[in-house]
């Protein structure tokens, strides 16, 4: 890739991808006619010197800036009431949403409720609410701060339940971003841990798509050259970053949020339930939990392992490795690789893999799991 250049994607949305490419999103906004955009994003990302800038250049094109920053860690759903209060009182004209998978999935959850007056999980796509988004969705625009998530190219956002911290997933193909400026400047001073939780994640999700036993040749396709473009690319974005480095890794962010359309499995069901209860970062909870998820999936699915090493630069046969892998890689990447180095205890266990089967993702796991499988999978990264 000439890290030079810039490019222009309609895939699934319209993606203007390169360095640089922030400073448009000015004369974007005004070429759309809005003037006064609410910006949301985490209370982290707010305080960074690249998004000082964004609001400066912004007001410096004459655009009025009102920034919504107050969400959790794992968003709820007051956070998404709240931005919308803020978007309706200051009579705001789209929303930008700028930064990692919360930031993202609250500016989604915003642009959803301000036109459609349900109650916010009516929407929640596990129980047909998408028939109910029928309304129109302000201009929306992302911009990722991070490599990992994918959220910029989503069509969904997960709110969890303010009490019970259950997550909801609120879908709609009309919650795709007007535009994404995909721009890795902005990703080049994350720190190590965040660059590394995160692309554990983008790698988690390209291989549980290509794995998920739906039928998508096109995104199982993404999912391999994601898969290769992480392989070479991670542990330099993580120690020694550069500009091709974080654009590779941008890149196949994006590519395993399109690819995971064809469907996730065993590995986010073992995740999802670490962040609900014990509040674990999501691409850190993908990290530990990977290699067993491979391990169960191995049997069955040699065919599929084998491709994946090929991406990751293994001989021909060599499937099988890649749990071991997985293992290597979090170490050399500075990550824990037991759940008991994240507070973990054996006796969450029961009440995790409980949560794990009721999660949304495993149906589409190339074989199916049962609660005992989870809680094996939990004793064995314990």
């Amino acid at each position: 890739m000439n890290t030079q250049q810039k490019y222009s994607f309609s895939f699934p949305t319209a993606i203007r991808f390169g360095a640089g490419v922030i400073a448009e999103l000015g004369a974007y906004l005004k070429s759309q006619g809005l003037s006064r955009p609410l910006l949301v994003t985490d209370p982290l990302v707010r305080e960074l010197d690249f998004f000082k800038k964004i609001c400066v250049q912004l007001q410096e094109a004459g655009i009025s800036v009102e920034i919504f920053s107050e969400v959790h860690k794992n968003p709820i759903k007051s956070d998404v009431l709240q931005g919308k209060e803020a978007y309706l009182s200051t009579q705001r004209d789209g929303i930008v949403g700028i930064g990692g998978g919360v930031g993202l999935d609250v500016a989604r959850a915003i642009a959803l409720s301000i036109h459609h007056p349900r109650d916010l999980f009516d929407y929640d796509d596990l129980i047909g609410g998408d028939k109910y988004v029928t309304e129109p969705i302000p201009h929306f625009v992302t911009i990722p701060t991070t490599a990992g998530t994918g959220s910029e190219v989503g069509r969904s956002a997960i709110i969890s339940e303010d009490e019970s911290k259950k997550k909801r997933i609120l879908f709609a193909p009309s919650l795709l971003a007007k535009m994404v400026f995909a721009d890795p400047e902005l990703t080049m001073e994350l720190p190590a841990f965040v660059t590394a939780a995160t692309g554990m994640d983008a790698l988690t999700h390209n291989i549980e798509a290509y794995l998920s036993k739906n039928w998508h040749p096109m995104c199982s396709g993404i999912a391999l050259e994601a898969i290769q473009l992480i392989g070479k690319s991670l542990e330099k974005a993580t120690h020694a970053p550069d500009l091709a480095s974080r654009s590779d890794m941008l890149m196949a962010s994006m590519m395993g949020a399109v690819a995971f359309q064809k469907g996730l499995g065993v590995v986010h069901s073992l995740a999802h339930p670490l962040s609900s209860l014990l509040d674990t970062h999501h691409g850190l909870a993908n990290a530990i939990n990977l290699p067993q998820g491979l391990a169960f999936n191995y049997p069955g699915c040699e065919e599929k392992f084998d491709q994946m090493a090929l991406m990751l630069g293994f001989a021909k046969g060599e499937g099988a490795f890649l749990p071991t892998y997985i293992n290597d890689l979090n170490t050399k990447l500075g990550l824990p690789t037991r759940l008991s180095a994240i507070g973990v205890l054996e006796s969450h266990i029961p009440t995790l893999s409980a949560l794990a089967l009721a999660d949304f993702c495993h149906p589409n796991n190339p074989k199916p799991v049962t609660e005992k499988d989870f809680e094996t999978m939990y004793v064995n990264a314990l």
